[in-house]
């Protein structure tokens, strides 16, 4: 690791985020208790996956450098097409993705979409 080019002031911030990184995430170990939580909370935890999920895929999917898809001929719409109506068709993951990908590489490797 190359350290020359890096200030102290650099090592200092990236110190502090780590430790404010660790005492954030071990806060609620010293506990014994369950901690009560409000009866929205549960229900609300159940979207968190879908909602992280959504945030991360559906602007790689329909994004390219920042700009919307300005052509049909693009590899992954027609993958994430192809997932979603698996998934919706089975309900099983493992044939969203293979499926997906299935679609998705003949048409980047052999079209060049």
């Amino acid at each position: 690791m190359d350290l020359q080019g890096t200030d102290l002031w650099t090592l200092g911030v990236l110190a502090a985020m780590g430790v404010a990184t660790m005492v954030s995430r071990s806060f609620f170990f010293p506990s014994d208790t369950a901690w009560p939580r409000p009866r929205w909370a549960p229900r609300g935890l159940q979207y968190a996956p879908i909602a992280a999920l959504s945030a991360v895929v559906v602007p790689e999917v329909i994004t390219v450098q920042g700009s919307l898809v300005s052509t049909w001929q693009d590899a992954r719409l027609f993958a994430a097409a192809a997932g979603a109506a698996a998934y919706f068709w089975q309900r099983n993951v493992l044939l969203t993705i293979v499926l997906g990908m299935a679609v998705y590489l003949p048409l980047r490797m052999g079209l060049g979409w």
